[in-house]
């Protein structure tokens, strides 16, 4: 082969080794909630690449094996021509064969180093960081293609790297991951608000992305400043309670200040018939109070409080200390703003 083929041979293999190195990163940078739009559309590129991101090791595997083949070919190929093509200036400086071979392959090696890195690895690498959606619309399809033609080799290739995988405990997965992060997802939020696009009047999207980072803590209030009845309080004495103050719910503690339980207003507004208004309620009317760690997740205790079916809990410490009682109705505050208490007195 002469040095001009050899010379062609480098810009063609470099072309295609780009081809690989831009696919494989737009398979995986993708979003999925861009592509399946275009597919539902029935955009038959769209489709493949939808394939192709679900398919993600498989495409990789053709991928490497792409590179792999592009750079031993351009070592074996065009690197001797432009070894070959410096000898011969060199040779005039009447320098030794040894000096004229060592130095021409120092410079051939660092030429064809430079531009396998620079055009056929960063070069698309970054174009498909940059416009992921465009690049692996128009890389996955040849992608595809190419990993059926040699099908056989690349699945060969892809189980191989996969029992390797599995040796260190780790699952392969074969769909390239297109979720969003918390972050993501708020910037998203943010921008499209300022844009215009997107209208958050009640702050109702801004309250939930802090609801989550929220803790039980946050919210739980505390002891001494709740309005709290003993543990063998009368129908009389809640309904007193609930004149003065205006909730519909009071929590009950014991001699030391602990709460038991809890009483909502329902509860006892039949006793008064029952002859039993001034009776201590009698303990199957009392609501249990569950326990929660003042350092749970708000969305972690909501959850916890709907399964349990109440509207009051008790935060505790590390030491099992009460440091306060949480509500439901504060809970659903952080979410969508003021719930009054029907019962509550408007001052």
């Amino acid at each position: 082969m002469s040095d001009v083929w050899g010379i062609v041979w480098l810009f063609v293999l470099l072309i295609v080794n780009a081809f690989f190195v831009g696919a494989e990163f737009a398979v995986i940078s993708a979003r999925r909630s861009q592509i399946e739009p275009k597919a539902d559309a029935g955009s038959r590129a769209a489709k493949t690449t939808l394939y192709a991101m679900e398919n993600a090791t498989l495409m990789l595997a053709t991928s490497q094996l792409g590179i792999t083949v592009c750079s031993l070919l351009i070592l074996n190929v065009s690197e001797p021509a432009i070894h070959h093509m410096l000898e011969i200036p060199l040779q005039l400086t009447g320098w030794s064969e040894d000096v004229i071979g060592g130095l021409s392959f120092i410079v051939a090696l660092v030429i064809v180093s430079f531009l396998h890195v620079v055009l056929g690895e960063m070069v698309p690498k970054n174009l498909s960081f940059s416009l992921p959606d465009r690049m692996a619309l128009l890389l996955a399809p040849p992608l595809v293609a190419v990993s059926q033609v040699f099908r056989h080799v690349i699945s060969a290739l892809n189980a191989t790297a996969n029992g390797v995988v599995r040796l260190f405990g780790v699952e392969p997965k074969n769909e390239a991951t297109s979720s969003y992060t918390f972050d993501e997802v708020a910037n998203i939020v943010a921008h499209s608000t300022r844009e215009g696009v997107l209208t958050d009047n009640t702050g109702a999207l801004s309250a939930a992305f802090e609801f989550t980072a929220k803790k039980a803590k946050d919210i739980a209030v505390a002891m001494p400043n709740l309005v709290c009845l003993s543990e063998a309080a009368t129908p009389a004495e809640v309904e007193r309670a609930v004149a003065q103050h205006g909730f519909s719910r009071y929590v009950l503690v014991d001699d030391d200040g602990e709460p038991t339980g809890y009483l909502h207003l329902k509860d006892v507004i039949d006793l008064e018939d029952a002859g039993e208004f001034n009776e201590p309620v009698p303990p199957k009317r009392i609501r249990h109070l569950i326990s929660i760690f003042r350092d749970t997740d708000l969305e972690d205790a909501l959850a916890t409080m709907r399964r349990s079916g109440v509207h009051l809990a008790r935060a505790f410490d590390e030491e099992g200390t009460t440091q306060g009682v949480l509500f439901l109705e504060d809970i659903i505050e952080e979410l969508v703003g003021e719930v009054q208490d029907a019962t509550r007195r408007r001052l």
